[in-house]
């Protein structure tokens, strides 16, 4: 009984990831509930920055083990101004030249005042549970376990395809 009531009392505060709007690279509006009782990776990416052949893992990660893991870009501007392009032109960009057929949205701000509400939950440790570390360049991933808990934060470093990354991907929890 009183385990309950610490778990119940742990998740006081915290907001439901899924209900958080996000808007497509075509302009849809649509919530992350679509990916409830999946994995997810989420990334803010560029295409002009030293991490940008990243996309070639995200997309072998998506095509390997899509099935168990939703991979999420959300291109910024905000780190050098290595993502300068319209939505219409990321695309294009991601697809020529990655093949990217994971799921990508609008530019956003991950950082500062105008901080979308998805990076303020990834990012705000009353929110998310425990962390409160920002994307300090291009490429930072926050993995979500399949409950919609943020389990995890990765720097831009990181490769998608590293096995710390690859072995939560396919472990069965």
């Amino acid at each position: 009984m009183f385990l309950l009531i610490l778990i119940l009392q742990l998740n006081v505060g915290m907001t439901d990831i899924y209900n958080i709007e996000v808007e497509t690279l075509t302009g849809e509006t649509t919530t992350l509930a679509k990916y409830k009782g999946k994995k997810i990776i989420i990334v803010n990416t560029a295409s002009e920055c030293g991490y940008t052949p990243q996309y070639e893992d995200f997309q072998a990660l998506h095509e390997l083990h899509g099935d168990k893991v939703a991979i999420l870009g959300f291109p910024s501007n905000q780190f050098g101004g290595q993502e300068p392009g319209s939505n219409d032109q990321i695309a294009s960009f991601c697809k020529k030249n990655y093949g990217v057929s994971f799921d990508m949205f609008s530019k956003i701000d991950v950082k500062g005042d105008k901080k979308h509400p998805l990076y303020q939950w990834l990012t705000d440790e009353d929110l998310n549970g425990w962390n409160s570390q920002e994307p300090s360049w291009n490429f930072c991933k926050f993995l979500i376990d399949q409950n919609g808990k943020l389990i995890k934060f990765y720097r831009s470093g990181e490769n998608p395809m590293d096995t710390e990354i690859l072995n939560w991907v396919i472990a069965t929890d």
